[in-house]
This record gives C-alpha cells, structure tokens and sequence, in this order.
C-alpha cells in the first residue's frame, strides 16, 4: 500500500521553465504512444505493453527529449490505460457492461501530461532534490539538472518516486512512499453507515447509537461562487474559450475541493477509531455522479461536490487502519444502522 503527498512547486522562472517543458514533451508522447498502439488494436486486434511501447518509442523525438527512465513511465502509462481497455472489453463481452468500452483517447495537443522520476535516478544533495535532465536537453539549453526543496515532514530514505503534475497552470511535486497498515482495536459488528447528499454532504449513524453530520453548505457555496465567476468570465465569449484567470480560480475551487475531501475523511475515519467501528457501508448509486436527475440547477451543485473523490479518500484510510468498507445502493444503508 501507497501513499502520496503533493507540494505545490514554488521556483525561479528558469526551473519552472524546465519543468514545463518536460510535461510538454511527455504529453506529446503520450499521445505518441496512443497512436502506435490504436494502431495496432485496430489493425491486428492485439493489446501492446507499456514495456513494448517502451521500446518503440525509444527512438521518438519526444521520448529522447526527457529523462529516459522518467519518459518511460510516460509509456508505461499508456500500457496502463491499454491494460484497463482490455480487462473492460472482456467484461463487455460477458455482458457486464451496459456500454461497450472505446480505446484509450489522446490527450489535448499541446497540453501538458505528468512527469515521473523514480527514486533510484534522484539524489538528495543539502536537503534539495537532484532531477536529472537527458542529453537532448543538455546539448540544447547547456542544462543537466534541475532542484527542487526537499519536505521536512518525509523521510528521503521512504521515498518511492517522484512524480511532477501540471494543473490549471500550477505544478506540484507527489512524493510516493509505502504506508504501513496500522493495527487497531476494531469491531467488524460494529457498523457505521454513510449516506451522501448537498446540504448535509454525509449522514453517519451507527448500530451502536452514534451519529454525526458532515456539513456539505460551505462545500456548495464555494461551488456556487465559483461556477458564477466561471459565467461571467465565459459570457459572450465564443465555446471552448480558456484563460490565465480561469485556470488560476479553478486550481484555488480544486484545493478547496481536496482540503475538504480529507478533512471529511479523517472526520469519518477517526470516529471509527475513538469508536472501534470496523465497519462503514456507504451509499452509492451507479451513475450518481453522470446520470443525476434532480432538476438543472440541482443537478449542477451536486455533481460539482466531490464525493466520488471522497468515497475513495474513505477507502483508502479504511485500508490503512483495517477498517472494512463496503459499498452500497444508497436506499440500503440503514444496513448499518437502527439495527443493534
């Protein structure tokens, strides 16, 4: 089991110079790397590998362009997706897809795709970390490395990779290190149901008569002010229309989202822990995030709120602590609860 924690990349203009180009570069071959393989899908029906994907690209421009083990993980990526497409093609032909499932798409030309370093290329140097750059990048700009700050709060030893994600204009460094399951004083008779919703995001009740509420109105108002800032900026502006601003407040709306999301999670999980709870059962409807019917403007703030993300954030720390998770359809959830 892994876990993650993600920085925001403060730098000198020169760094974040670099490190753009390298998710440039890494989103061009990705979509690189889709190509040959939706070729060979639709030509010969076979599934490439990230490894056979690998050593096809190693003499594309773009792989070339970056770190050689770094862009490698950019391939393994599309076997990944490719991987995923297989496994859902051989459900659909049990008939256990309603849909049958499309090839991996290429990303946005232009764009920029994430960057991974494994551990084994990278050095600690005065509590900085050393990314190499490759040849390609030396020989044009003169530069073999570039530094980034080390976190105080994580062992360097830990540290699995490293990975660079781009978004909405902004750059953070995920560190990826194993989590140890931590062994607790739990009771899988001991259940706590969850059920999602807008103004009360989570409903908690307990079969051994606890009960709490996760707000959810803080939530749907910075939703709210969010979606009409975006209105206003895109009106009488022409369909598909972007801007430095519009990235800017929708990468503030997502930290918003994801501060929230592991707050609510810890709340959940640690009462499961002061309780000895070992069970949760969330309520969960297939297509609830896609396929809400609720009226228009309902519609809008409910699947604007993350709880698919936070269903998972739950899940996850259930794995940590030992805690069973079970997923339900919503009306069932009283499951775990009312019932002693």
């Amino acid at each position: 089991m892994f876990g993650c924690q993600q920085v925001l990349i403060k730098s000198d203009r020169e760094t974040q110079a670099i490190i753009e180009y390298l998710c440039s570069e890494s989103n061009d071959l990705y979509n690189c790397a889709v190509y040959y393989a939706r070729q060979v899908w639709f030509k010969t029906g076979k599934i490439v590998s990230g490894f056979d994907l690998t050593a096809e690209m190693k003499t594309n421009r773009h792989f070339k362009a970056g770190y050689a083990s770094s862009m490698q993980q950019t391939c393994l990526n599309v076997g990944e997706a490719f991987k995923s497409f297989k496994q859902l093609l051989a459900k659909s032909r049990k008939g256990e897809l309603d849909q049958k499932p499309l090839a991996p798409k290429y990303r946005k030309s232009g764009g920029l795709f994430t960057v991974t370093y494994p551990k084994r290329w990278l050095k600690l140097v005065n509590n900085q970390i050393r990314f190499p750059l490759g040849n390609q990048v030396k020989a044009w700009f003169g530069i073999s490395e570039f530094f980034l700050p080390m976190p105080s709060n994580l062992d360097w030893k830990a540290i699995r990779e490293i990975r660079i994600l781009p978004r909405n204009g902004a750059f953070y460094a995920e560190f990826v290190y194993p989590m140890q399951t931590e062994s607790c004083p739990l009771d899988p008779s001991k259940a706590l149901g969850l059920d999602p919703g807008l103004n009360n995001w989570l409903t908690c009740a307990s079969n051994i008569g606890t009960s709490f509420i996760v707000d959810g109105k803080e939530l749907k108002a910075l939703n709210q002010w969010y979606n009409k800032q975006v209105s206003t900026m895109k009106d009488g502006k022409p369909q598909g229309f972007w801007s430095r601003t519009l990235a800017q407040i929708t990468e503030k709306r997502n930290r918003q989202m994801r501060d929230a999301v592991n707050k609510a999670a810890r709340i959940v999980v640690n009462h499961c822990l002061e309780n000895g709870i070992g069970l949760i059962v969330f309520g969960w409807n297939k297509g609830q995030k896609d396929s809400a019917n609720m009226g228009k403007k309902t519609n809008q703030k409910f699947v604007s709120v993350p709880t698919a993300k936070l269903k998972d954030r739950i899940q996850g720390l259930c794995e940590q602590y030992g805690i069973q998770f079970e997923e339900t359809e919503e009306s069932y959830t009283s499951k775990a609860s009312f019932q002693g």
